[in-house]
């Protein structure tokens, strides 16, 4: 068995050494190729490295070459250019030298120049001392007294100057603060519109019939008699048909009759007992309406926190009236105009919003009390408002000097408010008769076309004859026309004097 795996392994180990050493010369014969393979491509490298080596050598002395050149041709240039600079300061330098020559000329010849001025000035100070004393020997007065005289004379014309320039001043200053009042009035008065309302001191109530009017006076006058005494108000009972007249001072008292008065000929049972009854409820009505109209009045204008008390006095004045125009309605009208005026003059608004409304708070016990309605509604209003408040219904018709800022802003107001077109009562006849008067005044005056009353007789504008009246006599003559009406009418409130010049140029093309 040994012997067989013998004869068997020997075979192998032959082939294997067989082709053990074939390999071996195929892989030295494969090595021996690649190697000459690279050592050509070596070789290959080798010239081509040697070929860009010289390639490089030749660029770099070119390049060499190159700046070579280019830093001789600087270097020539920057010869040249020294040379130029060396050859402009050497003529600098002559140029210096010659002005150095001449300055000392010039120097020498102002030294000269000095001596002869020294001399000259010397001289002049002789003259002027001797003209100085021929002038005192002919005047008669010494330098210091003639220095005075010439300084009183320039402090008159300067103080003659000043006083022009400040009367100036002061004028333009007036021009200014009137341009300004007339802005913020006419602003405010713009921007608040009412309703104007007239009533006069008696009510007429309407009856169905004559017939209700003997029911009315009652058996020998005793329903009469007990309205009159439960009212405080005069029944007129006359041959005015169908109607019966109630007449009364206190608004109050006269509104509370009339709707009794209404609702004793509507029910028909008109006796002493039933007109108490009715009196009453009409009474209860009536301040129930004034409590509401005084919420209203309030709220439209603004106003908070008013005391219970006062507002009683505020519906009151529902039912009073000024010269025909409703009190509470102006009141509120007032309040408006002299809170939009303080806003526009930095004012208290508050301040003048309240002392505007409740300015005519004593017109609603002028009946009742004695004096002025403006010191009875301070002394009523002091127990619930602020002194400034109560100072603005105290001397709203005193004089502007002696009252407060906000006091003057409710005069204002309540001037504005008083002074609407309309607002109180004036005859139509008075009415046409002043726009007549004011149109008369101003067509008496030479060089006046023709004038116009407008506005209500706020306003006369004036259109004059531009070929008589030139601009500067056009204001003189607004000047003297506001002078002549101040002087002959009559009238509330203020009235603009504006003239108007006007030249047209007319020409036709053909």
């Amino acid at each position: 068995m040994p012997e067989i795996i013998l004869l068997w392994l020997l075979p192998a180990l032959v082939l294997f050494a067989i082709a053990g050493g074939a390999g071996f010369y195929v892989g030295k014969s494969i090595i021996q190729q690649r190697l000459k393979i690279s050592q050509k491509e070596v070789g290959e490298i080798l010239a081509k490295a040697e070929a860009e080596q010289k390639d490089l050598v030749l660029q770099a002395t070119k390049e060499a070459m190159r700046v070579r050149s280019a830093a001789e041709e600087d270097a020539r240039a920057r010869r040249t250019e020294i040379q130029r600079l060396e050859r402009r300061v050497g003529q600098k330098e002559e140029n210096l030298d010659r002005k150095l020559e001449g300055l000392d000329r010039r120097e020498r010849n102002l030294g000269n120049k000095e001596k002869d001025l020294d001399n000259i000035r010397s001289n002049i100070e002789q003259l002027k001392t001797q003209e100085l004393q021929e002038l005192e020997r002919i005047a008669r007065l010494t330098t210091v007294e003639a220095k005075e005289i010439l300084l009183s004379r320039v402090e008159d014309e300067a103080r003659q100057d000043a006083s022009r320039r400040l009367y100036e001043f002061e004028m333009r200053l007036k021009e200014e603060a009137d341009q300004r009042a007339r802005d913020i009035l006419i602003l405010a008065i713009t921007r608040c519109t009412s309703e104007v309302v007239s009533e006069m001191t008696v009510s007429v109530v309407p009856i169905p019939s004559d017939d209700m009017k003997g029911r009315i006076i009652g058996r020998e006058g005793r329903n009469i008699r007990a309205l009159e005494h439960a009212t405080g108000v005069d029944v007129i009972i006359d041959d005015t048909p169908d109607c019966v007249t109630l007449s009364c001072f206190d608004p109050v008292r006269r509104e509370i009759a009339k709707i009794a008065l209404i609702k004793l000929v509507s029910d028909g049972r008109i006796h002493p007992s039933r007109i108490e009854d009715v009196v009453a409820k009409a009474k209860t009505e009536v301040e129930e309406a004034m409590q509401k109209e005084a919420e209203q009045a309030i709220y439209e204008a603004s106003i908070r926190n008013v005391h219970p008390e006062l507002k009683k006095l505020v519906g009151r004045l529902k039912y009073r009236y000024s010269y025909g125009q409703n009190v509470l309605r102006h009141s509120v009208e007032v309040a408006k105009i002299a809170a939009m005026i303080a806003g526009e003059m930095g004012a208290n608004i508050e301040t003048a919003r309240r002392g505007g409304f409740l300015h005519d708070i004593g017109k609603a016990l002028d009946h009742e009390m004695e004096g002025p309605h403006a010191l009875i509604g301070a002394s009523v209003a002091e127990k619930y408002e602020k002194p400034e408040v109560v100072l603005t219904i105290a001397k709203h018709h005193d004089d502007w000097f002696n009252n407060s800022l906000e006091g003057v802003i409710v005069q204002t107001a309540d001037a504005i408010s008083g002074g609407r077109p309309g607002a109180r009562g004036e005859s139509m006849d008075n009415y046409i008769k002043r726009l007549q008067a004011l149109e008369a005044i101003a067509n008496s005056f030479q060089g006046v076309e023709k004038s116009y009353a407008v506005q209500a007789g706020r306003e006369i504008r004036i259109i004059v004859k531009p070929e008589d009246i030139d601009d500067l006599a056009a204001t003189r003559l607004a000047r003297e026309v506001a002078k002549k009406v101040e002087e002959g009418l009559e009238y509330p409130g203020q009235i603009k004097v504006t003239v108007v010049r006007e030249t047209r140029a007319i020409e036709y093309a053909q």
